[in-house]
């Protein structure tokens, strides 16, 4: 392996979206397919990337790890799920009401509701 894995990393990530980029998207049976070689991926032309049932996804830590890459979680952000400052962000701080409505729904009474109107807004109709 190359004594400067932060570059090589750099350069493997640069294809990595250039494949997802050019892929080929097959509609009729919901599948993504490779246009290119990308030897340094080991992934060849007509290579099934993405599909909808029975597939198991490709993952750049298993393609880290191929190429023998130590410590390859360092190059790679965490699942979303797992956690991490996305998922402290929207659980955490976008869930909550402003102050301001705080105060008013816990300590205003409710408002009244408008009572309809008579006849459309007409008023009585006299016969």
């Amino acid at each position: 392996m190359m004594p400067n894995h932060h570059e090589f990393v750099k350069q493997l990530r640069v294809e990595w979206k250039r494949l997802w980029r050019e892929r080929l998207d097959d509609k009729v049976r919901a599948e993504g397919i490779a246009i290119n070689d990308y030897a340094s991926l080991f992934i060849d032309k007509g290579t099934i990337i993405h599909a909808t049932r029975d597939f198991k996804a490709l993952n750049f830590k298993d393609i880290l790890d191929q190429h023998g890459v130590s410590n390859a979680q360092r190059y790679i952000s965490p699942n979303p799920q797992v956690g991490g400052w996305a998922k402290f962000t929207k659980d955490n701080i976008t869930n909550q009401l402003p102050a301001r409505k705080r105060f008013v729904e816990s300590y205003c009474k409710e408002k009244k509701k408008k009572k309809h109107l008579k006849q459309s807004g007409r008023g009585w109709l006299h016969i």
